[in-house]
């Protein structure tokens, strides 16, 4: 297929434009895949076939960034949902055979707020680098998550408090 025949599916979404967004969406990309810089190409590239079959169609509805990002949210969810259901089995099966418990949490590698963010619960953490990471608002950073605004605000909300408390923790210890 070539591009013109693509944007004819999705008359919208223009390869200059979303070679303008790539930066973005490709970070946004590595954090919904644990930084892993394969996996986030793979999603990427995924995304962008989507975007340019027109099999997911812009609709004027947000603005092109944040209708990418939730392209590229959905297609990591549906793609990482039965990764993290083997995981909870090869887990579950660990602790049965060794009958102790497995701790699942991530290793703190980072220091400070990164650490204190990656503490968070997801759609917390989600919001959070959304509004400060990808420059979207409470309202983007909320349709790309596929909850209400008023919901992305409470996270937003929350998330700002846990970090506040956390940090000012560290900060007397």
């Amino acid at each position: 297929m070539r591009d013109s025949d693509a944007l004819e599916n999705n008359p919208h979404v223009s390869r200059s434009a979303l070679e303008a967004l790539h930066a973005d969406v490709y970070g946004w990309a590595l954090s919904r895949c644990d930084f892993d810089h394969a996996a986030a190409e793979d999603l990427v590239q995924q995304s962008y076939v989507e975007l340019l079959t027109g099999k997911a169609r812009f609709d004027n509805r947000s603005t092109l960034k944040t209708f990418v990002f939730s392209v590229v949210q959905n297609l990591a969810r549906s793609r990482f949902r039965r990764l993290a259901s083997r995981l909870r089995l090869v887990k579950t099966y660990e602790q049965d055979v060794r009958g102790d418990t497995v701790d699942s949490r991530e290793p703190a590698t980072d220091d400070g707020v990164w650490r204190a963010v990656r503490a968070l619960p997801a759609r917390q953490r989600d919001v959070i680098e959304l509004v400060f990471c990808r420059d979207l608002t409470i309202e983007q950073a909320s349709a790309v998550m596929g909850v209400t605004t008023g919901t992305g605000r409470v996270h937003y909300d929350r998330a700002k408090k846990a970090l506040r408390e956390r940090l000012s923790d560290w900060q007397e210890d």
